[in-house]
């Protein structure tokens, strides 16, 4: 039985290969949303790039005068960073979109002080901001968006290939546009109950300077509480409408930005 003999030109040639990948690959895994939790370990981020890059290499085409070493080759790298960084930012803008709204409603609930640790990020989060947060992953997950943002990661070494002569401008245009636009959706949707609790406290404000023996705090923060669920209860299909526009739009977005030429955000 004759024995596998491997080359060392041979291992090289498969580090470069998988080298190109990784890169763009790993920006992806570090910017896309679930992905990117503090709650992934890093060893489960590291085996699913290279498991990817694995999968996408055979039908990558990287230019043989390449080199990883050369001045070419720095840049190369910083910009397949940066191009799979942007491919998963553009949803996880969105769902930053929805902690804003949450945090809004908290607020004008009287719920801003009510925080806790939230895991996607690590950092201090309004229990409304989590809900919200929490809705927009099931949504994200039940309209199958990972599996939608991979195919969009595949298809980027076509539109956007490696080693190409330099990412248009207009694609980070549009992704900063894109960001203006999900932020302004994310107010959209908080708005219908922080509009209706505005008028909640002018109300107790109205009913406590003509009586002003009441006990605002007394009495203000259940009614404002009580509203809020009460106003978010009645408009959730309105909200998860809200989300499902926003998670759609974005995803649609990231296709068309990987494609061979983006569109201007209009």
């Amino acid at each position: 039985m004759q024995a596998l003999v491997i080359d060392t030109a041979d291992l090289s040639g498969w580090a470069v290969r998988l080298w190109w990948p990784v890169l763009r690959i790993g920006g992806f895994v570090s910017s896309a949303p679930v992905l990117n939790s503090t709650t992934v370990p890093p060893r489960i981020k590291i085996v699913l790039t290279l498991a990817l890059a694995f999968l996408l290499a055979p039908s990558i085409t990287v230019p043989a005068a390449l080199s990883i070493f050369s001045g070419p080759g720095v840049l190369a790298a910083v910009r397949e960073l940066a191009i799979g960084i942007a491919i998963g930012m553009v949803v996880q803008v969105a769902f930053e979109a929805f902690t804003l709204a949450g945090q809004m409603v908290a607020i004008t609930m009287g719920l801003g002080f009510a925080t806790l640790i939230d895991p996607q990020r690590g950092a201090n989060t309004t229990v409304m901001g989590q809900l919200f947060m929490i809705l927009a992953v099931l949504t994200y997950l039940s309209m199958d968006g990972h599996l939608m943002l991979l195919g969009a990661l595949a298809n980027s070494y076509v539109g956007v290939p490696i080693g190409g002569a330099g990412v248009d401008r207009n694609l980070w245009l549009t992704v900063g546009l894109l960001g203006g636009r999900i932020f302004e959706t994310g107010l959209l949707i908080a708005l219908p109950a922080v509009i209706a609790l505005i008028l909640i406290n002018i109300a107790l404000g109205v009913v406590t300077r003509a009586a002003p023996q009441l006990n605002l705090f007394g009495i203000g923060f259940p009614i404002t509480l009580f509203a809020g669920f009460l106003v978010l209860y009645a408009g959730m299909d309105g909200v998860m409408s809200g989300i499902s526009i926003v998670i759609h739009g974005a995803l649609t977005a990231v296709v068309n930005l990987v494609a061979a030429r983006a569109p201007a955000v209009p």
